[in-house]
């Protein structure tokens, strides 16, 4: 295989794996002309078109398909061998892949950015955020940032932050209409603000505890999201009571 061989499908298997040149391009350190400029190139010398492109998205073709399914292994291999090698040398090298929801991003990992990059210069962090909550192992990623209740059964994972105690508020504008709620069941009597998780479409129960006893409820308003400055946007303008959803955070 030629050096321009392994880079036109190095760069054929990004754009297949994130479904988006600009992803691609970012994870490649590339220009997106640029990145595109080297799959007409892997196209013209194979005679094929390996890829559909529409000004929203983009997806392989049956042949592009069928080239990934091949080459995929091969890729894996290749760089697990150049990992093998730069491990030898007693270096962290190479790249760390995250699927983060955004609260997650923001809080734990936009903080530590800077002093990660110190301690690990060699290391590629290639974080991807996204609230729907992609699959870890079917998305190639390394690792994930998930809240405690939304982890699955099997995963393996090591708690972030401790638990996080979440307080109902409200601007002092919707307070002064409608009066302080003094119990968690004088909410079914007020409009509240509900969180709808991404992904499985379920809307977030406020939980609430006192002296051991527990206690979940369902809330009904004018304003339901699933992204967060919505959410408290919609608090500071007076749509309602709301509760934020970030709870304790694990790394799976």
């Amino acid at each position: 295989m030629r050096g321009s061989d392994y880079v036109e499908l190095k760069a054929f298997a990004a754009v297949v794996e994130r479904a988006s040149f600009a992803r691609a391009a970012d994870h490649l350190g590339l220009s997106p002309s640029a990145l595109s400029q080297t799959i007409r190139q892997l196209e013209t010398r194979l005679g094929v078109r390996l890829l559909n492109r529409t000004t929203r998205s983009v997806a392989p073709t049956s042949a592009g398909a069928r080239l990934y399914e091949r080459i995929e292994p091969v890729m894996l291999e290749l760089d697990a061998a150049v990992a093998e090698a730069v491990e030898a040398t007693g270096r962290t090298a190479g790249t760390l892949r995250i699927n983060t929801l955004g609260m997650a991003a923001n809080k734990l990992i936009a903080p530590r950015l800077g002093r990660f990059h110190r301690a690990y210069p060699q290391v590629v962090l290639d974080i991807v955020i996204g609230d729907g909550l992609n699959d870890i192992v079917a998305g190639r990623f390394d690792a994930g940032i998930r809240v405690g209740e939304r982890l699955e059964k099997d995963m393996i994972a090591v708690r972030l932050t401790p638990d996080v105690e979440m307080t109902a508020v409200a601007s002092p504008d919707y307070l002064a209409r409608h009066g302080e709620p003094k119990t968690p069941t004088d909410l079914h009597r007020h409009v509240c603000i509900n969180w709808r998780f991404p992904g499985s479409g379920a809307l977030h129960r406020w939980a609430f505890e006192k002296r051991g006893k527990k206690l979940e409820i369902g809330v009904e308003g004018a304003l339901i999201s699933n992204h967060q400055e919505i959410v408290v946007e919609g608090a500071l303008q007076g749509l309602g009571i709301s509760t934020p959803t970030m709870m304790s955070a694990f790394m799976a």
